[in-house]
């Protein structure tokens, strides 16, 4: 299935990489450079929606919520996200900005685990 990308949102994808929160830049030094033996993608548009992070070999997206995403609007919001991704066939993994920057470990582990199949 080829994944839907819309043109429009290239410029926003830009602006959300210049302006990472301190969890995306963390994260984004375990994830780049095939660190993990992947490819991954910052602020990655797909459909109408852009990813935080996405590998596209394993089709996995990954998103770092930050205190925003507790309301219930926005938790409603990304549930619709995550079915659309479903959908297309990718697999949603969530953290908040805590865990990524205080397990940072555990973080890159459980995303390892999913890219190796043991999850």
């Amino acid at each position: 299935m080829i994944i839907p990308y819309n043109p429009d949102n290239r410029e926003a994808a830009k602006n959300l990489r210049q302006r990472a929160t301190d969890a995306e830049r963390c994260l984004w030094k375990r994830l780049r450079l095939k660190h993990l033996g992947f490819i991954f993608h910052r602020q990655k548009p797909i459909g109408g929606y852009i990813a935080d992070f996405y590998c596209p070999e394993a089709k996995l997206v990954i998103e770092i919520d930050g205190d925003y995403h507790k309301g219930k609007e926005t938790a409603a919001n990304d549930r619709v996200r995550d079915e659309v991704m479903h959908g297309l066939g990718i697999t949603v993994l969530r953290f908040n900005n805590n865990e990524v920057l205080n397990d940072t470990e555990k973080v890159v582990k459980t995303i390892d685990d999913v890219l190796l199949g043991t999850i």
